[in-house]
């Protein structure tokens, strides 16, 4: 009876061990570069709940990073001047970068040599040139290269993807609308350190089309399966020069496919925040009013129905769990997934003609700015 005792509790040990080890996964060691974009605040308060540990941040304005590391309990031991130098005091496995969109090029030619993978806020790169490049390197020195858009993590988008392909409630895709954007940086009240380089037409590769412009080119990327549109049209506007002089504020881009049309509406002159998803099929409809909200239509005959999306399942409903996820579980991502390579590399692209297509006046045809290769 005692040796039967002793084994059930020895059984019990080991069953609570083996649990722990199965749910309490090291977390991902990351380097934070850069503190000047607005949406690092998301890394700095999610860092437990993501499961990673910021070993260090690289950012040379001492006075930014005293403010923030106090506001969120971190110690300026781990800041470093240069991305260099963190790398080499704090041995990142990944680094999430914070800098402006132009620097995601520099982040990604010191790190993919050494190994260490990146994340980079959307969009990928200014120019389809330097994304071109960061694509390259990423691919030959095997470092995952993850692009984080709001957007993925809504609930509402993912049941939309569902609905379309899964469920094929609404027949095949004839049209998709995105509204995106907010009242502007400067009325939102921003930070001066992102305003700088959020409105420079170089460290961003532009205004309005590009901060959010980027949304709809991402989902209707993963909506379309990585089909690329065979025109891009796009008109800009300055309507606050006074606020914005070097960029646009507003922008409609129209994509044409073979048999589906995207209307993507980004403006910094909306009189709210708003991020929303019109999908039309052949049958139905399914508008995405916001992460959870949704108005659903399947048939004419039935009237539309408002229902409400469940939120992503904890581990797969934020960025940094994801990135932890490919770097330690050798998690795949799903062809052009909205977070993926191959994804963000055409979203680029769709800016790039949108830029063009608005300075011209004209439609820019995809093949002949994109001519296909044999690779």
């Amino acid at each position: 009876m005692r040796y039967f005792l002793v084994f059930t509790a020895l059984f019990f040990q080991l069953s609570k061990t083996s649990g722990q080890s199965d749910t309490q996964q090291p977390p991902l060691r990351v380097g934070v570069v850069g503190l000047v974009h607005g949406h690092v605040h998301w890394i700095l308060e999610n860092a437990k709940k993501s499961n990673i540990e910021i070993v260090g941040i690289a950012e040379p304005d001492r006075d930014l990073a005293e403010r923030l590391t106090r506001r969120y309990g971190l110690s300026m031991d781990i800041v470093f001047d240069t991305l260099d130098e963190m790398v080499k005091a704090t041995r990142p496995e990944a680094v999430n970068a914070f800098n402006s969109t132009y620097d995601h090029l520099e982040t990604v030619r010191y790190c993919a040599p050494k190994g260490i993978h990146v994340m980079v806020e959307k969009p990928l790169a200014v120019s389809w040139a330097h994304a071109r490049e960061m694509a390259a390197l990423a691919r030959k020195h095997k470092i995952h290269l993850l692009t984080n858009y709001e957007t993925s993590w809504y609930g509402s988008n993912k049941k939309a993807y569902e609905l379309i392909h899964d469920e094929k409630t609404i027949g095949p895709v004839r049209r998709i609308v995105f509204h995106t954007g907010h009242m502007g940086p400067v009325e939102i009240g921003c930070s001066q350190e992102f305003l700088e380089w959020l409105t420079d037409p170089v460290l961003n590769g532009g205004g309005a089309l590009t901060d959010f412009g980027c949304y709809g080119a991402n989902l209707s990327t993963w909506l379309m399966k990585g089909q690329t549109p065979e025109s891009v049209t796009c008109i800009t506007q300055q309507l606050k020069p006074g606020l914005y002089p070097k960029v646009d504020d507003d922008a409609t881009i129209i994509l044409k496919y073979a048999q589906t049309e995207v209307i993507i509406q980004a403006s910094w002159n909306w009189p709210h925040h708003i991020k929303d998803m019109e999908v039309f099929g052949t049958t139905g409809f399914i508008k995405c009013k916001n992460a959870e909200k949704m108005e659903v239509m399947f048939n004419e005959t039935d009237a539309p129905r408002s229902i409400k999306a469940e939120p992503l399942p904890k581990g797969d409903d934020d960025p940094f769990e994801l990135l932890r996820k490919v770097v330690h579980d050798s998690y795949r991502l799903p062809p052009y997934d909205p977070s993926s390579l191959e994804n963000a590399e055409i979203v680029v692209q769709i800016l790039e003609a949108a830029k063009l297509s608005a300075q011209s006046g004209a439609t820019v045809h995809w093949k002949e700015l994109f001519p296909p290769t044999d690779n």
